[in-house]
């Protein structure tokens, strides 16, 4: 599995990567892998607050559906709507296509640098 050292993640298996003020929040390698071929998502609106921990919109595979639970707190200011039409790109390459940017953002230190992210996935295998 790919967890790229600049990105941090969570234990529901989304990353996150700071630009700024803004937090651009994407699945993982771990988690396309588990999930297998997307074939929808259920995505949030634009304007729309998201509290860390909680679900922000569901990601549906040919294997099963999972609720995406948002990293970080604060107010979306962009959605990736490409991926209401195509969301196997996430299968493709998950940490070239985010899901949401969130603004104001607040509730970010339950996130995971890579290694200890790796070391959670690992005792997830087992």
């Amino acid at each position: 599995m790919n967890y790229p050292a600049e990105l941090k993640y969570t234990k529901h298996h989304l990353w996150v990567k700071m630009e700024g003020d803004i937090a651009i929040v994407g699945i993982s390698d771990f988690a396309q892998n588990a999930l297998g071929d997307l074939v929808y998502l259920n995505l949030p609106q634009e304007g729309d607050t998201v509290t860390a921990g909680e679900s922000f919109g569901d990601a549906e595979s040919v294997k099963t559906s999972s609720e995406m639970i948002s990293p970080v707190s604060g107010t979306i200011c962009a959605v990736n709507e490409d991926l209401a039409d195509a969301p196997d790109d996430l299968n493709m390459a998950p940490y070239r296509h985010w899901i949401i940017k969130v603004e104001q953002v607040s509730g970010t230190e339950e996130l995971l640098d890579s290694t200890a992210y790796a070391d959670f996935c690992a005792q997830a295998e087992n």
